[in-house]
């Protein structure tokens, strides 16, 4: 077993208000996300590639995603630094993030500094802005890794679901706030001070929110250091981490398996969904609803960013209160047997709500069969508030494929922590406080205790969780490419107007997007069955 000096620990005088800092950083990773994600390919059109070129540049989120995440995590796991394991790769990795944000927006002027004007110009400048993209790309996916790995190392078993439940609401938060900031003219509120166009504010925006949460993230939360490791002292080099992420890929303990097993049918589902909702419901928006003289607009792609931007909206709002107010509906395992006994008028009401409180398993299960519920409706959608509904409707399965996969991991990756003994049974000692000190020395007779288990390997076995969520996103764009080429081989009436008529596809037949929905509907199904194998696993190790 590995040898740790000192003690994690949290700033803040409550629960909340240190959950709120372990977890605050994500809400920077995901507005800095949701500023790429959004902005990025009309950025890059504008820049002169071709939309072909685009989605090429787009396969740097899951290749780095596929790369990054494993190494980072076994880099960080053997780390001794007296800073701790994952706070500097975190604050390093902000830093070179928000850089390359900054090179992204002022892209042009950068190569202009040092390339006369003319064609070759324009080429350098395309080619700056794709480098920064993949480098944002590799190294947000380094900081993502530390952050989620930071609150698995910090928290015992029994408080694993509540801070994955904290970090899903600062996901949401942090995707509603870039969102809004997004809709605002801040060039107009800010003047030229911070860049004369609205996305190289947003640039500096994002890379200010970044840093600063994670800075805050940083000094909020005291890590452990570590002594020495299971590995002993043995040089960690590129052909090692290598070696032992696929060993450990092909070895993983069967909670583990399982949880990765519902992560890749569920993100099959997810994947379609996430990149082509807003365009979904604008298509639906100009082939039913939208009069005659408005489908000839200039800006076709403006026009249908603005319409399904709407359905973001609503889908960021409702996710934000599910992140909210399910937690408050699930139960916990940190939650004692029995509660105070209730003021006898309401007694009956306490009693029935805290009886058919759902576990968080049980509520995975009912989010998979809304979320392919859903879908299967989205061919059937003739209308744009119809369309709408459907996006909004995936807000809670959103909150909860957001939120039990990092819970259920962080458990199990503690449990491995820990002694044989401990691995197969959790004791009352597992419900502390996080303001209780954890005990993490590992001496000879404590190696029995649960309470020592805090996630020796949480980057290896989270760098393999995103693994399983990355594989997807490729078979994702295979069977896109396929359903698009067979339903809509022609060019597409909504947004290439100017094209003959001859060339544009037939809008009489199936939405190709909404049938890619249904396919995920169907692999999301897939999803509810193995989470009830993870139950049955879960129930089993229980019992134990």
């Amino acid at each position: 077993m590995a040898s740790w000096a000192g003690q994690p620990s949290v700033k803040g005088s409550t629960e909340a208000m240190r959950m709120a800092l372990l977890t605050f950083s994500m809400a920077g990773l995901q507005f800095t996300w949701g500023i790429e994600m959004t902005y990025c390919t009309p950025y890059l059109l504008a820049l002169g590639l071709t939309k072909s070129r685009t989605s090429l540049v787009w396969i740097a989120g899951p290749l780095s995603g596929l790369i990054m995440q494993p190494i980072v995590g076994v880099i960080a796991d053997r780390s001794k630094s007296k800073y701790g394991r994952r706070r500097p790769i975190m604050i390093v990795g902000s830093f070179v993030v928000g850089v390359f944000l900054l090179v992204l927006g002022w892209a042009k002027e950068i190569v202009a500094y040092f390339v006369q004007k003319g064609d070759f110009r324009k080429t350098c400048t395309v080619f700056v802005a794709v480098l920064a993209i993949y480098a944002i790309d590799f190294a947000i996916n380094a900081v993502q890794a530390s952050c989620r790995s930071l609150i698995v190392d910090t928290l015992p078993i029994a408080k694993q679901q509540s801070g994955s439940a904290w970090a899903s609401r600062m996901v949401s938060m942090g995707h509603l706030t870039g969102y809004v900031i997004g809709t605002m003219d801040l060039v107009s509120i800010f003047g030229t001070t911070f860049g004369d166009t609205q996305f190289k504010q947003l640039t500096v925006v994002a890379a200010f929110a970044l840093v600063f949460t994670c800075g805050v993230t940083s000094w909020a939360v005291n890590e452990r250091v570590l002594v020495s490791g299971r590995d002993g002292d043995a040089p960690l080099g590129v052909s090692m981490i290598f070696k032992k992420v696929f060993r450990t890929l092909t070895t993983l303990p069967p909670r583990i398996q399982a949880i990765c097993n519902v992560q890749l049918w569920s993100w099959i589902g997810w994947f379609p969904f996430l990149f082509y909702s807003t365009t979904f419901v604008g298509e639906i928006y100009f082939r039913y609803d939208a009069p005659k003289d408005f489908k000839g607009s200039s800006d076709a792609l403006g026009d249908i960013g603005r319409i399904g931007s709407l359905s973001l909206v609503l889908f960021s709002i409702v996710t934000t209160i599910g992140a909210v107010l399910l937690p408050l509906l699930i139960r916990s395992p940190d939650e004692p047997n029995f509660t105070a006994r209730p003021p006898a008028a309401i007694a009956g009401l306490v009693t029935s709500v805290n009886k058919w409180k759902p576990d968080l398993l049980t509520a995975w299960i009912y989010g998979h069969l809304l979320f392919s519920f859903s879908m299967f409706m989205a061919p059937f959608a003739h209308s744009f508030r119809f369309a709408t509904f459907i996006v909004t409707l995936c807000g809670f399965p959103w909150v909860i494929a957001s939120w039990a996969p990092s819970a259920f991991l962080g458990i199990e990756v503690n449990r491995l922590s820990a002694s044989p003994a401990a691995y197969h049974r959790l004791s009352s000692a597992d419900n502390l406080e996080l303001s209780s000190p954890l005990r993490l020395e590992h001496g000879p007779d404590e190696k029995d205790d649960p309470v020592n288990s805090t996630g020796e390997l949480s980057g290896l076995y989270f760098g393999i969780l995103n693994i399983y969520t990355t594989i997807p996103q490729f078979i994702g764009t295979m069977i896109s490419t396929v359903v698009f080429a067979i339903l809509e081989p022609g060019k597409s009436p909504e947004l290439a107007h100017d094209a003959d008529p001859s060339e544009h596809h037939s809008t009489d037949g199936p939405n190709a997007i909404a049938v890619c929905f249904c396919i995920g509907a169907f692999s999301t199904i897939g999803a509810a069955f193995a989470t009830r194998k993870l139950k049955r696993l879960m129930v089993d190790v229980g019992e134990k």
